[in-house]
């Protein structure tokens, strides 16, 4: 197989570990070579919530139960993706990222934008002129395009200055849908009473309607038609097992999954589409060759 070079930009800290890792795991199982670029050119760090499920809890301040996570394993990364993370930071392209000011695409053959959501951390990344120039010029390359969750809000914050438009206009996309967001942030309002927000990484402003901040709105202004966010048709094959937040995909079972492809450019909603997203991803790139 020849190789292929995948830029993942990703931010200095709270990125999701599944997207990152699973998709890094992915690619490089299929022969890829994968490229990372960090705000600060030093190794970065997953959302630790994300990753080690604790801190979800009612009770997770507390010395000695603490540790035990029953809402962070819901929500958190499976046994899967932390093995995935491990080997991932053991990694010599890990350990050596480059800048976002540095990471260019003359000798990239895919752009992968992941997501997380802990303000904290992610709002850099998303609300990033630099990355912004590197995304529109992805499009304007015509390089394939793979974004997830709330890699699918730095797409579409990304405007083209030819057209004064979003890269997204136009286009059928997929994010991180209310439904999920929503139903997350309810549970982790309640169970993370000290920090009720956690989940939401732009939360609305006074007068400004209920989900008017979520993923999936701002991604749907950007877009040429409302109907061009898709999300899973009720009814349709596995409808329950993709949409119920209870089910991931694995590196053999893509029933969970839901990935839209749009010509050169792909997206998903969560981590729970991993797999089937990095894999299309990798088929792509395969077929270009």
């Amino acid at each position: 197989m020849s190789m292929n070079t995948v830029l993942i930009p990703i931010p200095d800290r709270d990125f999701d570990p599944t997207e990152v890792a699973v998709s890094w795991q992915v690619l490089t199982d299929h022969g890829h070579r994968v490229v990372f670029a960090t705000e600060s050119g030093c190794p970065a760090a997953a959302d630790d919530i994300m990753l080690t499920g604790r801190g979800l809890d009612p009770w997770s301040q507390l010395s000695v139960i603490g540790r035990a996570a029953v809402v962070g394993r819901m929500l958190g990364a499976n046994r899967d993706a932390r093995r995935a993370y491990a080997a991932m930071r053991r990694s010599a392209e890990y350990l050596a990222p480059l800048t976002w000011v540095q990471a260019g695409l003359d000798d990239v053959d895919a752009l992968l934008l992941p997501g997380g959501h802990r303000a904290r951390g992610m709002r850099s990344y998303i609300d990033s002129d630099v990355l912004h120039r590197l995304v529109v010029d992805a499009f304007a390359r015509q390089i394939p395009v793979a974004a997830i969750c709330h890699g699918v809000l730095l797409a579409a914050r990304s405007v083209d200055p030819a057209t004064e438009r979003s890269v997204l206009w136009g286009r059928t996309t997929t994010a991180l849908t209310w439904s999920f967001e929503r139903r997350a942030w309810r549970l982790t309002r309640i169970t993370r009473l000290w920090d009720p927000d956690y989940y939401r990484t732009y939360t609305e402003e006074p007068g400004q309607p209920g989900g008017y901040m979520s993923v999936q709105a701002e991604v749907t202004r950007a877009l040429a038609d409302p109907h061009d966010f898709r999300d899973v048709t009720r009814g349709s094959p596995h409808w329950w097992i993709k949409t119920s937040g209870l089910f991931r995909d694995t590196a053999t079972n893509s029933r969970p999954a839901f990935v839209v492809q749009d010509t050169n450019y792909l997206s998903a909603r969560w981590p729970g589409d991993s797999y089937t997203f990095a894999g299309l991803l990798s088929q792509k790139l395969a077929a270009a060759v």
